[in-house]
């Protein structure tokens, strides 16, 4: 018997068993993937805003870890969490990844009982990737550029099967079924920084839009990311306490593209649902995954606990108001100037920018510092900040006058902004609980001191495209990083980083992009 002979029906036997083990694995579940809205606007956030877009990797990373140690870990998810959370703070937010992570490597438990929830959290982080990439793209007009974020819009909501509803949920979805709220109070740090992720996820497009020069927008980029930092300090007290909404954080935004506004809403409230059901020990583990396709069911249901649209921009102050939300990513250029580019090295204190008094919320934009600390090496990484505050008035001088101690005060702001800018210094500051207290509480009594300026950071009140549509007290040792990402597709990338934008992860080839 021939080779052939023999070889030819074991061929048509094997393709026949492949064809219906295929068949049958498709039908258990359809991956089907969906590419991003093709456009040269695309990865233009990376390449303007680097700093700003690096991070939402990292935030993509905190997302699918939170979901993969709530469900693993059951109850007993705290430690774990615990060590997370320092990973996250002072390691990966602090060096984000250049590319998107691949979620399911972070999350495969997770990726097995919520598929559907895990790709209509990348379809959703998509929009919002390509939003910062048209509005980074300085070829565009206002108007083009407004035209092309409906556009976007339009297309994102074509994809009915892992698209939010535009229309406003209510709030008591979030927050009044009989298993709301269960993460929040089991993990208040930890839902603390998924807030303050979610403030500045749309807190960024304002100064984009507030701005109407790219230096501006710029600055105010990077004053939003300051205020961003000085959330992470002194943990939770400095958090949202309330989940943000993007009509009182974003309300320029809201106005223009009030469509995509209401979808990031519903997109956040999900995260929140899925973290308490996955929390509540009230829901057996084995109905988590059903009681999840239950709520996502809900949230694309464009009639189905709807509010109006002035019901949902009055509904941040029935929550506890903007304060309570981190406060408003407007205004913020004027509070706090830092220079568009780092200091020369060696520029003495005439080289920062003035710092202006704020309102006691806001926290200082610390800008990157090229001149090194002797004996330690840096990486250009976006600024922390502490809260600013209005100089009080320190004797400096020999005759204590008040232009004498406001120079006094500014050089003390100035020094911690320089420490503080210095990357090797602030993780180790944000790593050291007690290091951490006390320059909080320094830059706190500075400004108490000031008539009219609230000594605490803020009031208390209650309690690339990351995902291509995919469907697709002391210091401890940080816990190992996270798996590599995949390789990127071949884009232009801009000269020190590569997109980390958009990560559809469909083609083939995009897997490796928030």
């Amino acid at each position: 018997m021939s080779f052939h002979s023999t070889f030819a029906p074991a061929l048509g036997v094997a393709s026949l068993l492949l064809g219906l083990g295929a068949g049958t694995a498709a039908a258990q579940m359809q991956r089907d993937e969906q590419f991003y809205y093709p456009g040269g606007f695309n990865w233009k956030f990376l390449a303007n805003y680097p700093a700003a877009a690096r991070l939402f990797n990292a935030f993509d990373y905190g997302h699918a870890v939170l979901y993969e140690r709530l469900y693993t870990e059951r109850g007993n998810a705290a430690p774990q969490l615990e060590k997370e959370y320092r990973y996250l703070t002072t390691d990966l937010l602090v060096r984000p990844p250049r590319f998107a992570v691949v979620e399911e490597v972070i999350m495969p438990s997770y990726s097995k009982l919520a598929w559907r929830g895990k790709m209509m959290f990348d379809w959703a982080h998509v929009l919002h990737r390509q939003i910062y990439d048209a509005y980074s793209d300085e070829s565009l007009t206002p108007t083009q550029r407004d035209a092309l974020i409906e556009r976007l819009t339009d297309y994102y909501l074509s994809n009915r099967k892992y698209a939010f509803t535009d229309k406003p949920k209510t709030m008591a979805l979030m927050d009044e079924q009989y298993f709301s709220q269960t993460f929040r109070k089991a993990y208040p740090k930890f839902n603390g920084l998924i807030w303050a992720y979610h403030w500045l996820q749309v807190g960024l497009y304002e100064p984009f839009l507030e701005a109407q020069t790219e230096a501006g927008r710029k600055a105010g980029v990077q004053a939003t990311l300051a205020r961003f930092w000085s959330m992470l300090e002194d943990p939770p007290s400095r958090m949202p306490s309330v989940m943000p909404m993007t009509a009182v954080v974003a309300p320029r935004f809201t106005v223009a593209h009030p469509r995509a506004a209401v979808i990031f809403d519903n997109l956040h409230m999900t995260h929140d649902i899925i973290s308490d059901i996955l929390t509540a020990d009230t829901i057996p583990h084995d109905k988590k995954g059903e009681m999840i396709e239950r709520q996502l069911d809900n949230l694309q249901d464009p009639t189905a606990d709807v509010i109006s649209l002035d019901e949902w921009r009055m509904e941040a102050e029935h929550m506890g108001g903007i304060e309570a939300m981190g406060g408003p990513a407007a205004g913020l250029v004027g509070l706090v100037r830092a220079p568009a580019t780092p200091p020369e090295a060696g520029q003495g204190h005439g080289g920062m920018a003035g710092m202006a008094a704020d309102s006691g919320r806001m926290g200082h934009d610390m800008g990157q510092m090229k001149a090194p600390m002797k004996g330690m090496a840096h990486d250009s990484m976006p600024p922390t900040g502490g809260d600013a505050t209005r100089m009080p008035g320190m004797d400096h001088g020999q005759g204590g006058t008040g232009q004498e101690a406001m120079k006094g005060h500014t050089e003390m702001m100035d020094l911690h902004a320089r420490m503080m800018a210095d990357p090797v210094i602030r993780k180790r500051v944000m790593a050291d609980s007690a290091m951490r207290s006390l320059m909080t509480h320094m830059m706190d009594s500075v400004g108490a001191a000031s008539p009219g300026t609230p000594a605490s950071g803020r009031t208390q009140k209650h309690e690339g495209h990351g995902q291509h549509k995919r469907e697709p007290s002391g210091r401890e040792q940080s816990p190992a990083k996270p798996p590599a990402p995949a390789p990127r597709p071949a884009k232009p990338e801009p000269a020190d980083s590569g997109h980390q934008g958009h990560s559809l992860g469909a083609p083939a080839a995009l897997k490796g992009a928030t």
